[in-house]
């Protein structure tokens, strides 16, 4: 964990950069072909300098009384909301599936992945080990897989869904973060496809996302119980970078409606590659 000079590596979906930040002398951002994965602030893991890890952390933190908890996560990358749950909830017990062995390698070896107390990591498929996972064993799933630039569209269904609210304990919190480009075709059709499995559900985006003219994160939070709506609301309002907290119905009427995303009736046209500020190139 030494070095603070930029480290390259190949691993299963590209070519992976840790690259230092230059103003936080912990701070990581953690790139696999340009395209930023992860920030993590080994000084400070509160610190999380995406906005839409702060999103789910809000939730996290007005939806569970302080506390240990148990959690589950479906991608890693840098490993930043482990470590956010860790420093903030000590005790918690987290198991993370990551399919890209190497780039948890990496991980493990420059920014102290094995200090993380609590944390399990298992190099294998999300869908796989939520489908191995037992009944009402977790009281936080967390959705955040890519393979590079690529979303992953076949985790967004309301069977992976159903899965994930058999995994979870009764008022479980589940966080799914979505990237789509600005027509919103599949963020849509996700988030009917939580509506169709949770009773509670509530959307995060920033504005220019929502009005269809960037493409950008959308984050979900779904539970069997009812959620934070107006605490989450009055927080985003207020937060350093914009961001609206909707519910599903004022969602419909600002960016319409569309059919749940299904097995049957999957996504057509592949989501474009992430990009914006996410981009973190190596040609940079």
């Amino acid at each position: 964990m030494g070095t603070r000079e930029r480290v390259e590596a190949a691993v299963r979906f590209g070519v992976a950069e840790l690259i230092p930040d230059r103003l936080r002398a912990g701070g990581w951002t953690v790139s696999v072909d340009g395209v930023s994965q992860s920030y993590v602030d080994l000084d400070d893991p509160t610190h999380l300098k995406m906005p839409y890890t702060d999103w789910i952390a809000q939730a996290i933190d007005r939806h569970w009384p302080p506390g240990a908890v148990s959690a589950l996560f479906v991608g890693g990358g840098g490993f930043a909301l482990p470590r956010y749950l860790a420093a903030t909830r000590p005790g918690s017990e987290q198991l993370v599936f990551e399919l890209d062995g190497k780039l948890v390698e990496l991980v493990r070896e420059h920014l102290g992945l094995d200090e993380v107390p609590g944390l399990e990591v298992q190099v294998q498929d999300g869908r796989a080990g939520v489908e191995g996972a037992l009944d009402d064993s977790a009281d936080l799933v967390v959705l955040d897989a890519f393979q590079g630039g690529d979303v992953v569209t076949g985790l967004a269904t309301v069977e992976f869904f159903t899965e994930v609210s058999r995994v979870l304990r009764p008022g479980g919190l589940f966080a799914a973060n979505l990237w789509d480009a600005a027509e919103l075709g599949f963020a849509l059709r996700a988030i009917a496809a939580a509506c169709e499995v949770f009773p509670h559900v509530l959307v995060f985006a920033h504005p220019r996302v929502l009005a269809r003219r960037q493409s950008g994160n959308v984050v979900v939070v779904a539970s069997t119980r009812r959620l934070p709506a107006a605490e989450l609301a009055e927080w985003a309002v207020s937060a350093s970078e914009r961001v609206y907290c909707l519910t599903p119905e004022r969602l419909a009427d600002v960016c319409g409606t569309a059919a749940p995303l299904t097995e049957a009736d999957p996504l057509l046209d592949p989501v474009p590659p992430v990009r914006g500020w996410w981009s973190g190139s190596r040609l940079a």
